[in-house]
């Protein structure tokens, strides 16, 4: 029997081999009556795309590659694995890169792309570089603003942490501190500490402020040093869970009582991948849907297709146990 080919699928369902084309990528623009109909002949005709030869018509690779600084975080490993599980449900492989805060490694990425080695990348960098660097790549960046071009992904930051500081501020916290770690490019992550500031002042609160630019891997050490001023507040906002739970641990050591001697919430938490107890209050942010973002906005940007400059995402308040409720 002779093999199914696309022109075969254009003549049995009445469009165009462009149009077929168009649906068998996934090109969301396509009407999704005209998708449904051609979809429903290329299941009829058991008809298998060529996708190595696609590729190499359109100079593909059909590799993508997800670059953070490193994978023992629990953030970074759980947008990592979002990533992987979209890129294999629409054909893409998956390259993996941690930088390990090494600024090299993040250019030999971006020379991959110009090489054509891979076709994009979802991109989070502690560092600045030069925009000129990110010219004619494909990049969809996590946060950090990278340039004006490029688009990013992230969630409420600034509304998020505002709602967090008034349920201290409700459950009677007045000494309400702020511990984050100072990201070195301008990022939305920044936000949560805007807020803070913008918090305090507005309701008349004397700040407690501890935000410092530090790598990963050095956040005990931080912490142990801002310590005896932590334990004087009675409300604690971390601006991410590593912080958080080594706050809870240092603390309680000393014999304060969550939440009753002192409150504590944190940017970042429930991850899947990591179970801690007891529960820290949280701003969850929807990482599996931050990755499907990045990944259908890269798709965009590789296909040349109309796409947003950025897409910020609602976050939820999950209660645990060191607030009051």
């Amino acid at each position: 029997m002779d093999k199914v080919t696309i022109s075969d699928v254009a003549k049995k369902s009445g469009y165009g081999l462009g149009t077929v084309s168009r649906v068998i990528r996934g090109d969301k623009f396509v009407k999704e009556s005209t998708r449904k109909k051609i979809q429903e002949v290329i299941d009829e005709l058991h008809y298998v795309p060529n996708v190595n030869g696609a590729r190499l018509r359109q100079k593909r690779s059909g590799v993508i590659a997800v670059m953070v600084p490193v994978i023992n975080h629990p953030f970074f490993a759980e947008l990592v694995e979002g990533v992987e599980q979209i890129a294999d449900k629409n054909g893409c492989s998956l390259l993996l890169i941690t930088s390990q805060m090494n600024e090299e490694k993040e250019k030999e990425i971006l020379h991959k792309i110009h090489q054509k080695e891979i076709d994009g990348a979802i991109f989070v960098t502690h560092y600045k570089h030069d925009p000129q660097e990110f010219a004619g790549c494909a990049l969809v960046s996590i946060d950090r603003h990278l340039s004006d071009d490029i688009p990013l992904v992230s969630s409420t930051n600034y509304e998020s942490t505002k709602d967090a500081l008034q349920y201290l501020f409700d459950k009677g916290a007045r000494k309400l501190a702020f511990i984050g770690t100072k990201p070195n490019v301008e990022s939305e992550v920044s936000l949560r500490k805007k807020a803070y500031d913008d918090f305090i002042s507005s309701h008349g609160l004397k700040p407690c402020s501890i935000y410092e630019n530090i790598s990963h891997g050095n956040e005990q050490a931080f912490v142990d040093s801002h310590l005896e001023e932590l334990a004087s507040m009675d409300g604690i906002f971390a601006s991410n869970n590593v912080l958080a739970q080594i706050i809870y641990k240092k603390i309680s050591a000393l014999g304060k009582r969550f939440p009753d001697d002192i409150q504590l919430i944190s940017y970042d938490g429930v991850f899947s991948l990591w179970d801690h107890a007891p529960t820290i209050t949280c701003i969850q942010q929807p990482i599996k849907e931050m990755a499907e973002q990045a990944f259908s906005i890269l798709q965009d940007l590789i296909e040349d297709r109309p796409t947003v400059k950025s897409k910020i995402l609602p976050t939820k308040m999950i209660l645990g146990n060191t607030t009051k409720q």
